[in-house]
Order: structure tokens, then sequence, then C-alpha cells
């Protein structure tokens, strides 16, 4: 009996250390979660921007709200809480109003949107998510999804600008270390598709690395097919980028979901008409969120000509699942759980994939879809991300 009891005296005192621990980790995690909404806010006001443009002399209050169109008592609160949190740096406000200052790392991070460490914009994905809770779940519950399109500006602008950076600096160095994708892009009239482009980014990121090439950019969501016409305007490559609204999942944009397609033998992977159209494709961060990826697939592998490639980049989560995952697996479910899960579902018929799409689940696809060969190309810097070279 001494035995037991010492026994159970000890499972008692580890579950409440158990207990206290997991109490510490959601109370971080909710403090997490403050400053993320918080990010929002002061993203989506201006107000980081605008202390940034201040610089190390900083702002009050009063500054802030006038320079951005907001209100001043808002603008105080939020700036305490941003000091308070260890986000800005405070001066003054023993004898006149505090000024607060964004310091240079953070300052890079939620504010220039340049920077391959820029931030800002996951705090919009999750705060399109959060607006969206109701609907994820009744979607959870009864089926169905929450689509892109119910998400917004906030999702798509987060995407689209998160994303920015990278393909800007990081994407055409790693396509660089292929000799033969070199060789394929960089000839002259080489013609490149880019599906799933959103605002055109990635896009107009191949267009001036591969100068010699035309390209066209494809996307189901209208919105972002219309802004990524504008930012091909702006940046003086019209000429020779084009950009498609199509829907993906059924012929022409109008008609039978895909798996009906797929077994008619007929599909149009948004726009990809033509046979032996393209000498590459690329799909970046997109393929997880198709409803119907192997009819897209099968699609562009039709659209390649014979020694055309396509070239996938998606997210860079383990082989295998395992509890206890690094963060980068933790990110990528929390993606998937608001965002990418339910906007796949939301279409009829969808596999749903979700973020979390390993590397047998791609081979499957591929093979699904009569491509020969998938290999990992051997980039580093690619942040989240690992690139995918796909032969028909």
């Amino acid at each position: 009996m001494e035995t037991d009891s010492i026994d159970s005296g000890t499972m008692t005192t580890a579950t409440a250390a158990d207990a206290d621990a997991f109490a510490d980790r959601v109370l971080n995690s909710t403090l997490g979660l403050i400053d993320m909404l918080s990010i929002y806010l002061g993203d989506r006001l201006g107000w980081y921007r605008a202390l940034a443009d201040a610089g190390d002399g900083g702002m009050d209050a009063a500054g802030l709200a006038a320079s951005t169109g907001t209100q001043e008592r808002y603008a105080t609160e939020w700036l305490e809480q941003q000091a308070v949190t260890g986000i800005l740096g405070v001066d003054g406000g023993d004898s006149g109003p505090r000024r607060f200052v964004l310091p240079a790392g953070p300052r890079e991070v939620l504010a220039d949107p340049d920077s391959l460490s820029y931030m800002a914009p996951i705090a919009r994905m999750f705060g399109a998510s959060m607006a969206q809770l109701p609907a994820l779940v009744r979607a959870y519950r009864t089926g169905g999804g929450v689509s892109w399109e119910q998400l917004g500006d906030d999702a798509r602008e987060s995407q689209a600008d998160v994303n920015r950076p990278l393909f800007e600096q990081r994407l055409a160095p790693a396509l660089g270390g292929s000799q033969e994708l070199t060789t394929l892009l960089s000839k002259p009239g080489a013609r490149i598709a880019d599906v799933g482009c959103g605002l055109g980014w990635s896009t107009l990121a191949l267009a001036r690395a591969y100068p010699e090439a035309s390209l066209v950019g494809i996307d189901i969501d209208e919105p972002s097919i219309a802004r990524a016409k504008e930012h091909a305007t702006a940046a003086g490559v019209s000429g020779r980028v084009e950009f498609r609204a199509g829907d993906a999942s059924s012929l022409g944009g109008v008609g039978a979901p895909a798996s009906e397609l797929a077994a008619e033998g007929e599909f149009d992977a948004a726009g990809l008409t033509s046979e032996g159209e393209f000498d590459a494709a690329f799909i970046l961060e997109a393929l997880h969120d198709m409803p119907h990826p192997v009819p897209v697939l099968r699609a562009v592998r039709s659209a390649l000509t014979e020694t055309g490639v396509l070239v996938v980049m998606d997210e860079a989560v383990a082989d295998e699942f395992a509890p206890n995952g690094d963060e980068v697996e933790r990110l990528m479910y929390g993606y998937s759980l608001l965002v990418c899960l339910p906007d796949s579902l939301s279409t009829p018929d969808s596999v749903g994939t979700g973020t979390v799409m390993r590397r047998t689940t791609l081979e499957r696809y591929a093979r699904e879809a009569g491509f020969s060969s998938v290999e990992v190309l051997p980039v580093e810097d690619l942040g989240f991300f690992r690139l995918y070279l796909l032969r028909p």
C-alpha cells in the first residue's frame, strides 16, 4: 500500500506539472494571437508604415492618428500595447507626449515589403480566417468549405505580398542551379506557363529573369488576374506577358466538374488549350490548393512540348507524418486547417489535399497524370518551400 501511495502521489504531481506547463503554453499562444491581431491592425491601418517613415524620431499618438486618418484614442492604446509587448520603443513621456519608435528589426519585418523577412502579410491571412470562423465551424460539421472568394482581399493580398520577395529575389537563382532549366528557359522565343499565378508576381519575376521568353499567367480567381494585369502594365512587360482567368476545375471555365471531364478525356487547365504549346510550366505554391490536381497536371503535361518540363514549388514538409513536428509542420497544418483545406473542399468532388502535401502525395498525383519522373531540385534558401521537377 505504501508503494501504491507513493506511485499515486508521483503520478498526481507529474499530472499537475504537465497541466501547469500546458497552461503556460496556452497562455503564451494567447499572447501570440494578441500580437498577431495587433499586427493586423497596425498593418491594415498604415501605422507601421507611418512609424517606419518617421524613423528614429518616432511619433506620438496624435501625430500617428493625424498622418493615417485614424482615431487618436485607438492609436494611443495600440501604441502602448505595442510597447508593452516589446515591438515598439518609447521616448519621452515625463514632460510631454510619449513618442513611439519602430526599431530596425521590427521595421524590416513589419514595414518593408521588399524584405525576405517581411511577415506582416501573415497576419492578414489569419485575420481573413478568423472572420470566417462561424463558416469554418459549419463546414467542419456538415461538409463543404470556405472558398478563396469568401476569404477576400486579406487572403489574396497576404498570399501575394508574403511570397513576392521570395519570387523576385530567390526564384531565378534557384532555377539557375539547373543547367537544363537555364538552357530551356533562356532560349529565344521560349514559352512559359505559370499556373495558379495569383496576383502575378511569380510570372513577372520569371519574365525579368528570362527576357527572351513570353509568358502566360493563369489563375481561377478573376480579381487576382485583374490585379496581375495592372502589375504587368506597371512593370512594362505586358507585351510579352499575358494573364488569363480560367477555372481549373471545368472545361473552358464552365460546365462539368473535373472528375467527369477527366473520364471523358477532356480537360482545360484554366486556359491551357493547345497541345505542345509550352517549353516549361510552373505551379508555384498552388498545387496543394487545387481541388482536382491530377486533371490539372494531366492538362499541363499535354500542353508541354516534347522536351518541356513542369516545375512545382510547394511546402517543404517532412516526408512522413510524425507527432511533435517542427515549426514548418506546425505552420503548414495551421494554414491547412484554416485556409487551404477549407478552400479546396469548397469545390465539389475535391480530393482535399491540404497544405501539408508530402512528397509521396505529389509523386502519386504526377504518376496518375502521366509524368514519367519527379525529382527534388537541390535548392537552398527557399524558406519553407522546395522545388520539384516533373518530366512528361
